[in-house]
């Protein structure tokens, strides 16, 4: 990971582009600590799929908790099926 300033990062666009799309984060430092990251769009990608993927995989943990506690509705394909109807 490189750090940047954004002085230096308004002065070199291209450059800090091309190392974040070669796949270097940069990092640049601003005031107050608002400070911000330049990733790939690949590397973006990557990161909203592994949030989606750890957000479905907390849902399915509490389903086996509500499952392990008898907190679950049995319905027969026939009682879904009206329940579709409806």
């Amino acid at each position: 990971m490189i750090a940047a300033r954004a002085v230096d990062v308004r002065s070199n666009m291209k450059d800090y582009m091309d190392i974040a799309y070669n796949g270097e984060p940069v990092i640049v430092s601003r005031r107050q600590n608002r400070n911000v990251v330049i990733v790939s769009e690949q590397e973006y990608n990557d990161l909203q799929k592994a949030k989606r993927n750890a957000e479905y995989l907390t849902k399915l943990d509490r389903s086996f908790e509500q499952l392990e506690r008898g907190e679950v509705v049995v319905k027969s394909f026939e009682e879904l099926e009206r329940m579709a109807d409806e």
